[in-house]
Order: C-alpha cells, then structure tokens, then sequence
C-alpha cells in the first residue's frame, strides 16, 4: 500500500433494536463498546427506542437542573444536558471507533454527526442547521436532535435523537442548560409528516457523510444474544 493510500474503509453494521428501557440498553452499549474496542466487532451503529424517560447529564446535574415530577428520570455519564426519550422519537446509538486523521476531538465528532443528521435530513425536505447555542440540529429557532457522548479510546457511546413526532407537550415542557420550555420540540410540531422509517433509510444512505459506508441493517429482537454471537 502506498504512504498516500488510505485503508480500506470498514462497512458500519446497523442493528434495529425494538423499544426497549433505556437501562438495558445502557448496560449493552457498554458491552458493546468494550467489544469495539478489543476488535470483536466492528462500528456499530443501534436503532432504537426508550419508554419515556428523560436522561440527565453531569452538567445538568451540576447546574441544578430540575425535572418535572411527571416524568421519569436517570442520571447517565454522557454529555450534554438533559435529553428526553419516548415515543415518537429515534434514538441513534454509534458504537464507533473515531481514529481516522484528525477524528480524536470530541468537538470533531460532534460536528461530523451534526452534519450526518443534516444530511439524512435533507433528502425529506427538512432544512437543519446547527447554532451556538448548543450541539445538536436546529430547524429555524427550534431544535430537533440531541447529541452526547461518552468515550474510552476514542470509542462513542450514546448518540443522538431526533424528535419526528413526539406527544405534543412532553418535550416542549423541558427546559434546562440554556434553553427555555418549547425550544426543543418535533418535526411533526413544525408541519413536517416524516417517519421512523424514512428516518432509519436516511441516516443508512447518508452515512458517507462522516466519512463510513453502510454494511446491512440488521433486526435484532435480542442484542444480548446477538453480541454472544459475535
């Protein structure tokens, strides 16, 4: 291979999980991420969905901030804020190894899944961008998906979310970090009918967009046993 010849780039497996509680999926994640790391998988990206819940970062914790009593709550060790999950929303989780040159930034990786939203978005019609005010991708003066992580050598784990149709109220009631009641909300609250699927089959197709090819996706009703068959 010559100095200037990149690798070849691996294909990132994608797994379609059903709904599941978001403590077991953290537990797995973090299987998963140990796996990554020690080459008994390869980037894996899970499809996802929590009953509702809403996850509370360690600035979130520090800051204060405080959560309506009508919604559960967990304490997790990515980054960001406060995040609400449930229905109507995806969840992406990249089990993924960001070593490729200049990838070992956090403030990197951010960026390049911000564009991957983005660009998944695109294609359905939907015009999103990022702001200054916090990571994540905004349509207009409202922001629709969420991203924090956690890393161990520069291996992710967490993701992002985005809210395609979300019970109206439950997210727009959140506010914390910065960010008043009714600035985080859905596509759907914005005019947009846009699906799961149709979501799923844009990030799929425009995973290029940091830099990864798309393998298969996979549905997996078990990802315990999936990861023991690894």
């Amino acid at each position: 291979m010559d100095n200037d010849e990149q690798p070849p780039r691996q294909a990132v497996q994608f797994l379609k999980l059903p709904c599941l509680p978001h403590n077991i999926v953290d537990q797995e994640m973090r299987r998963l991420q140990k796996m990554r790391i020690k080459g008994e998988i390869g980037d894996t990206v899970l499809f996802v969905t929590h009953p509702e819940i809403v996850t509370i970062g360690p600035r979130a914790r520090k800051e204060g901030v405080e959560i309506p009593l009508s919604y559960a709550s967990a304490p997790v060790d990515r980054g960001g804020s406060i995040t609400w999950h449930g229905e109507g929303q995806i969840i992406c989780y990249p089990i993924i190894e960001w070593k490729k040159a200049g990838e070992e930034n956090v403030a990197v990786v951010i960026r390049k899944l911000e564009e991957w939203i983005i660009s998944a978005l695109e294609p359905l019609g939907v015009n999103g961008h990022r702001d200054e005010r916090m990571q994540g991708v905004w349509v207009g003066d409202n922001k629709v998906a969420s991203i924090g992580l956690s890393f161990l050598h520069w291996t992710s784990r967490h993701g992002f979310t985005i809210n395609y149709d979300t019970p109206l109220g439950r997210v727009e009631e959140l506010s914390g970090c910065g960010l008043g009641q009714a600035i985080t909300t859905s596509l759907s609250a914005l005019g947009y009918e846009i699906g799961e699927d149709d979501l799923h089959a844009a990030l799929f197709s425009s995973i290029s967009s940091i830099d990864r090819d798309a393998g298969e996706i996979e549905h997996v009703a078990d990802l315990a046993s999936w990861m023991n068959n690894s």
